[in-house]
């Protein structure tokens, strides 16, 4: 169950396009084998970069919005993937609540909040929302531009459960990042499924991390395709300690930019590309495209971090920034109406059910597109039953090259199994 998106698209000519094609039975077959062992993030978006020599995730979102930029053509794809992951978590669920940001009231996130519910609904299930903010005090209806309408209930908790009045779920569906910390109330649910579980919120996750699990997986995928894992991986390091509101630290951040920057020169030099190679550097806890700037020379920061180190030092829900990650910045070749773009495959389970380009027309092909001013265009699909089409020139074929974006869309969904199981604090650890 693997779609490919019917939007036209022209882009470069890619070896690495061509070797996905001609492997697919083997990717397919490695994939199986690989969720046999590891169990997928409930759901997740992923934001790619395709620079025309290298495809690679930048980012993975294990509490994604933007739903209600998936179009109708999609939701048959979600709702199946939907049906198998509740028939695996609690095959007798009935009910499901969802936990919402607590603040955000923008039109977009509460019409991906309906979006969800719609989903969940066709898949058989009563579906609530609770709000966890202390501001939600009764019962609040929002309708939406769209026609459609929202309700935000207040939490109920009981000593071991967690509702709102007269709806007991059988599972908690966090969409809120819990970025400034877990709340009391979600915590000891031993009798309710959590997804994804508390160590998956920006409290606790870290994006170096992920990509530390990332690389393992790219290696492995990388030997079993024959390729460089280079080409689908961006090299990164982390800097810790930092102060950007006293400017401490930061002789340690210009030492691993000047170093990462290095080793992509070299690689850049190894597969003869004439760009000039830049780092993109992020909070290392960030979410919502905040705290994020593009050094393409160690010697600009400290202009930079003139500039931008303020915003830099904080990102959603004020929290502070102290580590880092410096990331391999890939430039994107997309484009769609005259602006640059990167494409964002959503997963459900292990299943890729959809995707759509964010765009920014302010934004050059080496900067975040997930800023203030970018939109979004959705991807409609092939047929659902369509496979890659063999025999096609790489770059020629837009069902080939949106099954190459899933490929790499399920090796960041892979990974990040990988590091939930490795930060699981109730895993069990033997010597």
């Amino acid at each position: 169950m693997v779609p490919h998106f019917i939007t036209a698209l022209t882009g470069p000519i890619n070896e690495l396009e061509q070797r996905i094609i001609d492997s697919t039975p083997a990717i397919e077959r490695w994939f199986r084998l690989e969720w046999m062992e590891h169990t997928p993030p409930f759901y997740a978006s992923i934001d790619l970069r395709n620079s025309g020599f290298k495809l690679a995730p930048v980012d993975t979102n294990l509490f994604p919005s933007g739903w209600n930029n998936l179009t109708e053509p999609m939701l048959p794809l979600a709702v199946q993937a939907t049906m198998a992951s509740i028939e695996k978590i609690c095959p007798e669920a009935r009910n499901l609540l969802i936990i919402p940001e607590n603040h955000n009231r923008s039109p977009s996130y509460l019409a991906s909040l309906a979006q969800l519910q719609r989903i969940f609904k066709m898949s058989g299930l009563n579906v609530r929302l609770g709000s966890i903010s202390p501001d939600v005090k009764k019962p609040v209806e929002i309708n939406l531009p769209t026609g459609q309408s929202v309700v935000l209930e207040p939490v109920v908790r009981t000593k071991r459960r967690l509702g709102v009045k007269h709806f007991d779920p059988c599972t908690i569906l966090l969409n809120n990042d819990l970025s400034a910390g877990v709340p009391g109330i979600l915590e000891e649910l031993y009798e309710q499924y959590l997804l994804p579980p508390l160590h998956a919120s920006w409290s606790m996750r870290r994006k170096s991390r992920h990509f530390q699990s990332y690389e393992e997986v790219a290696k492995r995928f990388g030997k079993m395709l024959g390729i460089d894992h280079w080409l689908i991986h961006p090299l990164f390091a982390k800097a810790e300690g930092l102060d950007f509101a006293q400017n401490t630290g930061m002789e340690a951040l210009s030492a691993q930019v000047d170093a990462l920057l290095t080793k992509i020169r070299r690689k850049y030099k190894e597969y003869g590309i004439k760009d000039k190679p830049f780092v993109m550097v992020k909070a290392d806890n960030g979410t919502y495209g905040q705290g994020i700037m593009t050094v393409r020379d160690a010697k600009e920061l400290p202009e930079l971090l003139a500039t931008a180190g303020e915003k830099l030092g904080f990102v959603h829900n004020g929290v502070s920034v102290h580590d880092v990650i410096v990331q391999e910045g890939v430039q994107t070749s997309e484009r769609m109406h005259d602006a640059v773009a990167e494409p964002v495959v959503y997963t459900m389970d292990r299943y890729v059910v959809g995707g759509f380009y964010r765009m920014h027309p302010e934004r050059g092909i080496d900067e975040n597109l997930n800023a203030p001013g970018s939109s979004y265009v959705p991807l409609a699909f092939a047929h659902s039953a369509q496979m890659p089409q063999a025999g096609q020139h790489p770059g020629a074929s837009a069902p080939n090259r949106f099954y190459m974006y899933g490929v790499i869309g399920r090796l960041a969904m892979l990974a990040a199994s990988y590091e939930l199981e490795a930060t699981d604090p109730d895993a069990e650890v033997y010597d």
